[in-house]
């Protein structure tokens, strides 16, 4: 008898409470020491009554398509497999997991927004309310479910307990079109008699002041409205509803103000304790709500988890100034809120500012913009209190307070780390600490930056969901964490905000920005996350039908460029950002790198082109394939045509340019690649193997060398320390990656750009390379189904070390050199198959299990 296979999974999901899918697809591990499966079976248990598949051959376990009837709203399934191996044995019966359907029909809906019945200045900051609703129960609860989402933000409460541990709820999605609601079990949080539910309401980005040059207000709308939906299960078999709509109540809150980017005002001397409590005092003027509108064909179910608090820091240093402040150091940049516990009398006021880096000892605010990230708390002089903020978020590794009463403690104050709650499934280390620490700085810029969307900043007043930066990033967040049903959410807002003809906004989801970002136009690098990310996405997921979920979009980038390109497929015209911050480019023009925008722009044109070839054949719309396949070969042509010269150089003599060419397979035959390579070492070594390359180049180069033999030189780049480099920016004491090679300069002065941030993840795509050529993991069939074990040492690392876990489970890597001798160890997940690539030339087919082999480091050693 096997061991149990893993717990089956739904879709992308965490959890199965909640799901949008009627069908949802299962997912599960092998039992540990299964090397296949030829067949299994399910259980289910639902309505009551359980049944059984039967024996079902077949070797896939991942996202197996649901066996059954659909489920219907509200309906619970409780699942179990089993497995057979290739000898015949059966496992045992895995966990259970219950999957269970939120509201999958328009009609299921009864809530209606609701927020404050009292009038507002639209345009000025205003104070957030809460609503309340108090009924009675009088039969026992079997099963208890709330329903929720909201214009604006919201925190819920029943009787005086938070329901769920998720912040910024409901999220950012375009509103208009989708809006997310989560499913809570609230069992657990109702008693007979007397109860209470309520909510507190912040402006989130719906309706707050968000964007460029000071921001804009109610991009959504001007309301703040609450949408719920309780629905309660007794034991006799009915069902008590609750819903938002005109017999709830609402009251301002202590919350004076709140901002994503201005940060929130409490003062305690306002709040009532038990107000969502049903012995709340009756010190409170609540009055009806306004009922306001919203279809309820946008409530769409989430696809991937909720932002979190998923980790504290205590401080590692606190410094008192003169006047009388704090200066606290976290000691690393990081994401979201600061949690205070004080005491002090009533009416005083506690100020926190939030900053990335000093300046003379002092926070250096200026790269912040106009987003103030100040907390106040004003204490009501009763006591020690605990409070930290609801509705909104800081990036910062230093934080200023004044006006703390007494003398400040370490252990007063933590902060408190947040992001969408993925789950962490890449690892790497090697004998280098900078490269380590480089890597764990790649790891903190994604956990900052991954806040429901992929934002490019967490800081200053931007924060948007850049294209181009997570085109480039998406196979390094892939490795990193399971971050699937996050950007195929992100992505089908993509579509929603694509343009009739097939443009691509730059951000997304659109805000109203500066003259620079509108009119909407069509961007290379940016726009062509649409082809290439659900294709990255696909081989590091395996997920087929995400692939065909966002092939219309693709396609209709491809072919407006297309259109743009005209008949002589050279994509140079319009306006393009080209190889954004290329070090080369001055401050304040940071898109006037060395590169030919309309090199790279062409370039990108036939990449995506290729792609679309490689996604119409694997979803078996063969006219398209053999129609962009045909697109890519005319638009490589014309590119050798008119960027590459007799001699072998580009029209654009920079890093860059090589590398695209060399990367997206744009040059004829091996001479001009290994031409083109030697030509890309030259002028890397010519400036002391110093960075040349922008957003563009860089997630490319190291991989460009690498390929066309010139190893030791990308490895030489990446341990180079004097600016621009990656470890330049670790030298410095940087723990996130930088928007800037020179972000903080040599001198310890700031960059006078006034794009200036300390957490991008777009330069730490060099990651990715790191996980599949330093380490060496990388997938050879979608999903890591078959994987390529490739270590390639260089440089003076003697040991390096990545583990990801796939789809199908934990795969690994670790090589350690002893003189020319490589000693190499993998762990190959049950049910998948790898080959492990020597550097002397040995490819040793390995299946599931652990595996060790010695060779040497390169067929001369």
């Amino acid at each position: 008898m096997l061991h149990s296979p893993g717990p089956v999974r739904f879709e992308h999901l965490l959890e199965g409470l909640g799901t949008g899918h009627a069908r949802p697809r299962l997912s599960w591990t092998l039992p540990a020491g299964s090397t296949t499966q030829t067949a299994y079976e399910l259980e289910l248990n639902r309505d009551g009554g359980s049944r059984r598949t039967g024996r079902v051959p077949g070797s896939d376990h991942l996202l197996v398509p649901w066996p059954e009837q659909p489920l219907r709203s509200r309906e619970r399934v409780v699942l179990r497999v089993r497995t057979w191996d290739a000898d015949g044995n059966t496992s045992e019966w895995s966990e259970p997991a219950a999957v269970e359907a939120g509201l999958l029909q328009p009609s299921d809906w009864q809530a209606q927004p609701v927020g404050a019945g009292w009038e507002e200045d639209p345009l000025a900051e205003r104070r957030p309310a809460r609503v309340r609703r108090q009924f009675t129960l009088s039969r026992p609860v079997h099963r208890a479910r709330l329903y929720v989402s909201a214009h604006g933000l919201y925190e819920v409460e029943i009787n005086g307990g938070r329901v769920g541990d998720d912040a910024l709820s409901p999220g950012w999605t375009v509103y208009p079109e989708r809006l997310r609601y989560r499913t809570y079990d609230v069992t657990s949080h109702l008693s007979d008699g007397e109860n209470v539910i309520g909510a507190w309401l912040g402006d989130g980005w719906y309706r707050g002041r968000f964007g460029f040059d000071g921001g804009t207000r109610n991009i959504y709308g001007t309301d703040q409205s609450l949408i719920a939906q309780l629905e309660i299960a007794h034991d006799d078999g009915s069902v008590t509803l609750l819903a938002t709509d005109a017999s709830w109540s609402a009251a301002p809150g202590p919350i004076v103000t709140s901002g994503l980017y201005e940060g929130e005002h409490f003062d305690e001397r306002l709040e009532v304790p038990g107000w969502s409590s049903p012995d709340a005092p009756d010190t409170v003027a609540w009055t009806p709500v306004t009922v306001h509108g919203r279809d309820p064909q946008t409530l769409v179910a989430p696809t991937g988890p909720p932002v979190r608090c998923t980790e504290e820091l205590s401080p590692t240093g606190v410094k008192r100034t003169s006047d009388g402040r704090h200066i606290l150091d976290f000691g690393q940049n990081l994401v979201g809120r600061l949690r205070i516990t004080v005491d002090g009398p009533a009416g005083a006021e506690i100020r926190l500012r939030h900053a990335e880096v000093l300046q003379d000892g002092e926070l250096a605010t200026g790269p912040l913009r106009e987003a103030y990230a100040t907390d106040t708390y004003v204490l009501a002089g009763d006591g020690p209190r605990t409070w930290q903020p609801r509705f909104t978020l800081h990036g910062f590794r230093y934080a200023e307070i004044s006006g703390w009463p007494g003398e400040l403690r370490g252990e007063d104050v933590t902060a408190l780390v947040h992001h969408t709650a993925m789950n962490r499934t890449g690892w790497f280390a090697c004998s280098d600490e900078r490269i380590s620490r480089l890597h764990e700085n790649v790891v903190w810029s994604m956990r900052g930056n991954f806040v429901d969307i992929p934002t490019d900043c967490p800081q200053r007043d931007e924060r948007l969901g850049w294209t181009g930066d997570i085109q480039v990033f998406a196979p390094t967040a892939s490795f990193l964490y399971d971050c699937s049903g996050m950007l195929d959410s992100w992505l089908t807002d993509v579509g929603v905000e694509q343009l009739p003809d097939g443009t691509v906004p730059w951000y997304v989801p659109v805000i109203p920005g500066g003259p620079m970002w509108t009119p909407i136009r069509p961007g290379a690098a940016w726009g062509d996350v649409a082809a290439l990310t659900p294709w990255v996405l696909y081989q590091r997921f395996g997920d087929e039908e995400l692939l065909r979920r966002h092939y219309a979009m693709g396609t209709a980038w491809v072919n407006l460029v297309e259109r743009l390109a005209g008949p002589d497929r050279l994509w140079d015209t319009g306006f393009q950002l080209g190889d954004w911050l290329d070090p080369a480019a001055p401050p304040d023009d940071p898109g006037a790198g060395r590169t030919d925008p309309g090199l790279v722009a062409t370039a990108y044109f036939a990449w995506s082109a290729r792609h679309m070839s490689w996604s119409a054949e694997v979803l078996g719309e063969t006219d398209d394939a053999a129609r962009y396949a045909r697109l890519a070969d005319e638009v490589t042509t014309a590119f050798q045509q008119r960027y590459v010269l007799p001699s072998g150089r580009m029209t654009s003599d920079a890093p860059t340019a090589y590398c695209l060419a060399i990367s997206f397979g744009l040059l004829d035959g091996e001479d001009a690649r290994r031409r083109a390579g030697d030509r890309l070492e030259e002028l890397i070594l010519a400036d002391d193997a110093r960075i040349a390359t922008g957003f563009v180049g860089t997630p490319l180069i190291c991989d460009a060398l690498t390929d066309t033999g010139h190893l030791e030189t990308a490895y030489r780049l990446l341990t180079q320390t004097r600016c621009p480099s990656w470890l330049y920016a670790v030298a410095q004491g940087a723990t996130t990656t930088w928007e800037r090679w020179d972000s903080l300069r040599p001198d310890g002065s700031l960059n006078p750009g006034g794009m200036t941030s300390f957490n991008h993840y777009a330069l730490g795509a060099v990651a990715d390379w790191l996980h599949r050529v330093v380490a060496g993991i990388a997938p050879a069939a979608p999903g890591y189904r078959e994987i390529s074990f490739r270590p390639r040492p260089g440089g003076d690392l003697t040991w390096a070390h990545a583990e990801h876990t796939t789809p199908y489970g934990l795969a690994a890597l670790r090589w350690e050199l002893d003189g020319a001798d490589l000693h190499v160890s993998v762990r190959v997940p049950e049910g998948c198959r790898g080959v492990i690539h020597l550097p002397d030339g040995q490819a040793v087919p390995v299946g599931p299990g652990e595996h060790a082999i010695r060779g040497t480091n390169g067929p001369g050693a």
